[in-house]
């Protein structure tokens, strides 16, 4: 095909920001000028999508891409890849779901962001198929985990791991590690996946597992994306609950808070879900008067207890006990032996039941109020770690009776213990060197003008008290600026990641939002085509 029809076409397409800076000479590496024109076809350069592209949940960090590609099938994602590949300059090609980072770990900063929900439309439909017999489910990395949940739950099975927040992707999740209540017992999300299919930065389709391409099924769970595009995943599933208890717990001392979820953790019969979170005394006192989980009057009990013990926060463990038709007769006994072993303030117990589908999807449901309420689409300057057990109370200690004491946020405080022979050290993420380690999330949002300039300096006032104390704090969902940073958040594992990255993407072209390896990218100026 003439270059210049091939030009006329570009602009008629609007491709013009990506690959306006192409000649001849790219297009003849190419096997066949018909897969670049449906590469192009694919790639859209509307404001309004390149604009939605340009943020994400964090509403934090912008850069435009110069594209929006939208794949029909793992192979157009293959194909666009090798295009990039082919140029002098390759443009770097980010994944991206739902969006839902904080820092612009799905953006591509004048490359092209790859809209993976296009891979469950068309005629390839809804990617999620069960195997009753293997038990497990197979589902396109562009799905989502609240769709995963009911898919399999039409055959009585579900996975046995959940992140709190369940209408993110499941290639999203896979690529951090995907965390929860659960993980105490069955490990992360990523440590119960049994093979994957994986588009990497050389525009390969490679299935992996533990016992193929091994380097690379490892290596890409938990690997912030930066060895290939996830497009499938098998996923391990176990026998479906019908109800749960949802229970819990109020503290004022952070030492029995603690004791009690360490129990909880080791005893294998007790809940099947464990978290828990940090109320600080202002939320309670000046915060709103609705709950999705306490009434106003229990609210209110909770206030009184903060204020009559002077206590810097109201500590919560968040437990659930599943049941089905089977155990229903025995589940209410069981919770009350359960509960007779723990310390929490005596009269607040607070016990709820729900089905199993209510209680998985709680922040769905407090998603839509926060919409209604303007307080979903603001900025979110979260910070999650990962605290070694020896020195969570002094974490505690600096942070809920130091650096956030007397504020008052709008969001949540997680704080939970994870048991870390449950996490396969294969894998890329990275967690403190200790049996038990402390999941702590400062889930806050930014709600009134000055409030995103306070919580930044909060969130680096956390950071510096885990750096000059030592408490060895690794960051979950992590950011660094620098790839000094990123070596010491590796720690003993960069050699492999670097390993990994020069073997599946070593020109550095994906997922440029995460900023580990530096990438030369293509010009983002863009440029004018005109046919001759």
């Amino acid at each position: 095909m003439p270059i210049a029809r091939f030009a006329t076409l570009l602009v008629v397409t609007g491709f013009l920001s990506t690959v306006g800076h192409l000649g001849a000479s790219a297009f003849g590496a190419l096997d066949d000028d018909l897969v670049a024109l449906d590469i192009v076809s694919k790639i859209h350069t509307d404001r309004s999508l390149t604009a939605r592209a340009s943020s994400d949940f964090g509403h934090i960090v912008e850069a435009a891409p110069n594209g929006v590609f939208h794949p029909v099938s793992p192979a157009d994602i293959a194909a666009l890849i090798r295009f990039s590949l082919y140029q002098q300059t390759p443009f770097t090609v980010a994944p991206r779901g739902k969006g839902h980072s904080s820092r612009g770990q799905a953006l591509a900063p004048g490359g092209i962001v790859v809209d993976m929900p296009s891979l469950g439309r068309g005629d390839h439909g809804h990617r999620v198929n069960v195997s009753i017999d293997g038990m497990y489910v197979d589902v396109g990395g562009e799905q989502l985990w609240f769709d995963v949940l009911h898919a399999t739950l039409k055959h009585g099975l579900t996975p046995r791991v959940w992140t709190d927040y369940l209408r993110i992707t499941v290639g999203g999740t896979l690529s951090n590690a995907g965390i929860g209540g659960q993980v105490f017992r069955h490990g992360p999300q990523i440590s119960n996946v049994r093979e994957l299919d994986v588009v990497t930065g050389t525009g390969d389709m490679i299935t992996c597992s533990p016992g193929n391409n091994s380097d690379l099924f490892y290596g890409a769970l938990g690997g912030l994306g930066q060895f290939g595009v996830i497009t499938r995943a098998r996923v391990g599933l176990e026998r479906a609950p019908k109800r749960v208890k949802w229970v819990r717990l109020a503290y004022t001392d952070v030492h029995q808070f603690t004791a009690d979820q360490e129990l909880l953790i080791s005893n294998g019969a007790g809940f099947d879900y464990v978290e828990g979170q940090v109320q600080l005394n202002r939320t309670l006192t000046e915060g709103r008067r609705s709950s999705s989980f306490f009434s106003a009057a229990e609210l209110a009990r909770l206030t009184e207890l903060a204020l009559g013990t002077g206590s810097s926060a109201v500590y919560y463990i968040e437990g659930a006990m599943y049941y089905d038709d089977g155990s229903a007769s025995t589940v209410d006994r069981k919770l009350e032996a359960l509960l007779e072993e723990l310390s929490f303030v005596p009269g607040f117990a607070f016990v709820r039941d729900a089905s199993y589908v209510q209680f998985l999807d709680r922040v769905g449901q407090e998603e839509q109020k926060l919409r209604s309420a303007g307080a979903w689409d603001v900025p979110h300057p979260w910070l999650n770690l990962f605290v070694p057990r020896s020195r969570i109370h002094d974490f505690a200690a600096g942070v809920f009776d130091g650096v956030l004491r007397g504020t008052r946020p709008v969001g949540l405080i997680l704080m939970y213990p994870m048991n870390r022979d449950r996490w396969d050290d294969r894998m890329t993420t990275v967690t403190p060197d200790e049996d038990v380690f402390y999941a702590v999330g400062l889930l806050r949002s930014a709600v009134a003008a000055g409030d995103l300039e306070r919580l930044e300096r909060e969130n680096e006032a956390v950071l510096g008290l885990c750096d000059r104390a030592g408490i060895g704090c690794k960051q979950y969902l992590p950011h660094h600026a620098s790839q000094d940073g990123w070596r010491r958040h590796f720690g003993a594992k960069w050699d492999r990641v670097a390993a990994l990255k020069a073997t599946y993407d070593p020109r550095a072209i994906l997922s440029p939002g995460q900023g580990i390896f530096p990438a030369a990218v293509a010009s983002t100026t863009p440029a004018t085509i005109t046919a001759s």
